[in-house]
């Protein structure tokens, strides 16, 4: 068994305590930190509650939000709108002191118009909506307000999407952070994380407890040739206890082939296959029983081509540091699909490994080379169930319970 060094928000995500068993390094696959082009939002509620009045007239009424001359506003702010029955905002420009427009568009719901990028700190900002009736008749609005200063604490946060790359169809969309969100403060930060698909199709945000991260992904897996546009607007927005998140992040993927691998204990046999259909099968050796595999809804979370196996740190004289080909993480605890040309022998026949799916050098070679990130592999018949959390885990609980880890 491995004792593995995780970083504190990956084991506050997992919500594991305890040492588990495993075969690999306890490094954890890079995320994001780029903050792209801007996203704008398809989705989700009103950001900014809409209760002050600046203007109104005509038949059409108009209030908007934040109020005039508010200082010390969040630089995440939304232009909240609240219009008559049967009229519509048909414009919103928001200008800073220079008179540069500043980018957005409006909420799918219309409840308020969301900038394309956080704003400015200590920058006095215009803002004028318009709104159209039914009969044609327009009435506008107009507020100014001043943005605060840096803040002084900050959520760091982390994208596990890479602009521009394609991904498997078990992909979820993980967003991290860092101090986790305490439930009170979560629903906040949910509205403000965007995702659009193309082809549309319906997708949830669930939370782990600790509220160190969060996914997203649909009731099935992704189609395949998916465009998808991600926007995590939490540059400058509250995050709770006087903290701020520390930016925004965005990409733009794509959606591959649909690849799985499916590893049954009994036969101890892994199957894959490309687009429902088998396109080969290869013998595979399991944890031991002092070191099980977990039983589990997986997804190939990092590939390494060649890494190195070391628990000399914490097992000492019982550990191990081994040269490993073609490795590709299952989980944050250490378990990998890897070439073990060591136990070629057992291979098929029994479990002699430390949590890992070990398979013969030449397999291991030929699926590391089909695998995308993303790709599902479903393990299963074995002494241990894996734990929500340890690794990307979204797609092992049903939909409906999913569902229930949304804060909104």
């Amino acid at each position: 068994m491995v004792h593995l060094r995780r970083t504190l928000a990956a084991i506050l995500a997992t919500g594991l305590v305890a040492s588990l068993a495993a075969c690999g390094d306890d490094e954890k696959p890079t995320f994001s930190s780029d903050s792209a082009a801007a996203v704008a939002p398809a989705t989700g509620a009103s950001g900014t509650p809409v209760t002050e009045s600046t203007t109104a007239s005509g038949p059409v009424t108009l209030t908007v939000t934040p109020a005039a001359d508010k200082k010390n506003v969040p630089v995440s702010a939304e232009i909240g709108v609240k219009v008559s029955e049967g009229a519509e905002v048909s414009s919103v420009e928001l200008t800073d002191t220079k008179g540069k427009k500043v980018a957005g568009e409006m909420r799918a719901d219309g409840s308020s118009w969301v900038p394309a990028k956080p704003l400015k700190t200590n920058t006095k900002y215009a803002a004028k909506v318009t709104a159209t009736g039914g009969d044609g008749q327009s009435t506008s609005a107009t507020t100014s307000f001043t943005t605060m200063g840096a803040p002084g604490k900050k959520t760091g946060t982390g994208l596990y999407l890479f602009d521009g790359n394609t991904y498997g169809v078990a992909m979820p969309v993980v967003v991290e952070f860092s101090p986790g969100i305490k439930k009170a403060d979560r629903a906040a930060v949910q509205k403000r994380m965007f995702v659009e698909t193309t082809p549309a199709q319906e997708g949830v945000w669930s939370w782990t407890d600790s509220g160190t991260q969060a996914y997203y992904r649909a009731e099935n897996y992704w189609q395949t040739g998916t465009q998808m546009t991600v926007r995590i607007a939490v540059g400058g927005l509250p995050t709770g206890k006087g903290i701020y998140g520390d930016r925004d992040r965005s990409a733009k993927v794509k959606i591959g082939r649909k690849l799985e691998m499916k590893v049954d204990n009994k036969t101890k046999k892994m199957t894959v296959l490309e687009d429902g259909a088998v396109i080969k099968t290869m013998p595979v050796s399991l944890g031991k029983s002092s070191t099980p595999s977990s039983s589990g809804h997986m997804v190939v979370m990092e590939k390494k081509a060649a890494t190195v196996f070391d628990t000399t740190d914490t097992d000492g004289a019982n550990g191990y540091r081994t040269n490993i080909q073609y490795a590709q993480r299952l989980t944050w605890s250490g378990q990998y699909i890897h070439s073990a040309p060591w136990s070629v022998g057992d291979q098929g026949r029994r479990n002699v490994s430390h949590g890992c799916v070990n398979v013969a050098p030449s397999n291991a070679r030929w699926i590391f080379e089909k695998t995308l990130i993303g790709d599902p592999v479903v393990v299963k018949g074995t002494g241990d169930k894996l734990s929500y959390g340890n690794g990307w885990t979204p797609w092992d609980v049903s939909w409906e319970k999913f569902k229930e880890g949304s804060a909104l």
